[in-house]
């Protein structure tokens, strides 16, 4: 009898920091553990149950957790890079990452809803609500004292600090990107802003005060004796400036780093579209190959027996057609109109020794330099295959193919002529066609068309916007 293994089960166990990397753990039972700092790394957990586990720091980089129940555990700090998740269950997990000192980011840090910050953002608030009702208060002094030196001084005080924090706001921002970009070190940067700012703001204060402040100071001292001693404790002012130059400065780093990296989000995603792209345009080459492959060798074949000089001479031309394909690099999408039509003429050279005169084929370019115009590897052979196909091959009489290179409006049009049996209106695409349209799109989008006319003559045209063209597929390159 088979003995069926049956699924790993730990409920209930302290596993804190164990290795369970690259196991097939399909189906284990780790509900009600503790597995902190855990290395899943690699693992089979399809089906597995870790519910109300404690996963702080575990690990499951490339893990597999399809259908897995994962609820009611706490997965703060765990590492699911490039996991399988597919019907996973987090249903009532708490999922984050801890506060750690060394990360430590201001907006980050309110919304994590943590104790530092919960504090900060308290901290924040009473500055804020503190600075307002400073506001409002002299504003108030103004409107509604009556002593016009009260007045006087609380207009100084309010110039003082619009002039100083006008000022504080744009030394920060101008010395944002220098003392990021002269000092290594964080800490550094903020002493130095910190340090400009009270030279700045004190002699933002010695120059208002010696302009207009001194008789305004003076009147008071003279009004208000008792008030005096209060002027000794001048240099307590320079804090508000130092703590609004550090803040804005902060902000405007953080700032550049979100848009650095959303920069560099959009870089990876425009690489990942890329790379997409090639791979499809690879996927396309690739089947394209194997399929005029078997057509020709399916041609020698038949000819081996019935006529072997002509079986020979299609093997050479074959073994010259395939010379073209693999004696470049396999990221050549594109190649010259010249080299594609010499490899077109090749292949009816190849089938020409199979149906003889049955098969006549003539190829046109209306102006020479179209020759020198980059367009897609493999984009005429497909197109030809068909005509003789379902084209010349169910004539009795004599077959002709015509391709014609000509430039109309800007478009390049490349032209396919065949006086086969004409294309049916229900007729769909096959695969040579379709892989044509694939790759136009993937290559050109709406700047390029595959079209098929039974009149004034049947024809399969390509037309690509030239301009296009021109560029030459720089961004495949």
């Amino acid at each position: 009898m088979e003995d069926k293994k049956k699924p790993l089960r730990m409920t209930g166990t302290s596993l804190e920091g164990r290795d369970f990397s690259n196991m097939n753990l399909e189906g284990a039972d780790f509900s009600f553990s503790s597995l902190e700092g855990i290395n899943f790394d690699g693992s089979n957990l399809r089906g597995a149950k870790i519910r109300f586990a404690s996963l702080e720091k575990a690990t499951f980089r490339n893990a597999d957790l399809t259908n897995a129940d994962m609820s009611f555990s706490s997965l703060t700090d765990t590492d699911m890079t490039g996991a399988k998740i597919e019907g996973a269950n987090f249903s009532f997990s708490s999922q984050g990452k801890s506060f750690n000192w060394q990360d430590l980011k201001l907006i980050g840090l309110i919304q994590s809803q943590s104790w530092v910050g919960t504090l900060v953002a308290v901290f924040i608030g009473a500055l804020m609500l503190y600075g307002t009702s400073a506001i409002i208060y002299f504003t108030l002094e103004i409107l509604y004292t009556s002593n016009a030196v009260r007045v006087q001084l609380n207009q100084y005080i309010i110039a003082q600090n619009v002039i100083g924090g006008v000022m504080t706001v744009l030394i920060a921002q101008n010395m944002a990107v220098w003392l990021d970009t002269t000092i290594d070190r964080v800490i550094f940067r903020h002493l130095v802003l910190s340090a400009v700012i009270v030279l700045f703001f004190l002699a933002l204060l010695m120059g208002m005060y010696l302009s207009f402040g001194q008789n305004i100071i003076q009147a008071m001292h003279v009004q208000y004796p008792q008030e005096g001693d209060q002027n000794d404790a001048w240099y307590w002012y320079t804090i508000g400036p130092v703590v609004v130059a550090n803040v804005f400065y902060y902000l405007a780093r953080q700032g550049r780093q979100l848009s650095r990296k959303i920069s560099d989000q959009e870089y990876q995603l425009l690489n990942l579209e890329k790379l997409k792209t090639r791979a499809e345009l690879d996927a396309l080459q690739a089947r394209i190959n194997p399929h005029f492959l078997y057509n020709a060798l399916n041609s020698i074949a038949s000819l081996v027996h019935e006529d072997p000089d002509k079986a020979e001479e299609m093997t050479l031309l074959l073994s010259k057609l395939f010379r073209y394909t693999t004696g470049r690099k396999n990221r050549d999408y594109f190649d010259t109109i010249e080299n594609e039509l010499e490899m077109v003429q090749t292949y009816l050279q190849v089938e020409k020794v199979r149906f003889g005169e049955r098969l006549q084929f003539d190829v046109e370019v209306t102006n020479p330099e179209l020759k020198t115009l980059q367009v897609p590897k493999f984009i005429l052979q497909p197109i030809v295959e068909n005509a003789i196909k379902h084209g010349i091959a169910k004539l009795a009489d004599q077959g002709k193919i015509i391709v014609r290179i000509y430039e109309e409006n800007g478009w390049l049009h490349l032209c396919v002529h065949d006086n086969g049996p004409l294309f049916a209106d229900t007729m769909g695409a096959g695969y040579g066609i379709r892989s044509i349209q694939e790759k136009l799109k993937l290559l050109y989008g709406e700047d390029a068309r595959l079209e098929l006319h039974n009149e004034p003559h049947k024809s399969v045209n390509i037309s690509i916007l030239k301009s296009v063209i021109e560029k030459g597929g720089e961004d495949m390159e």
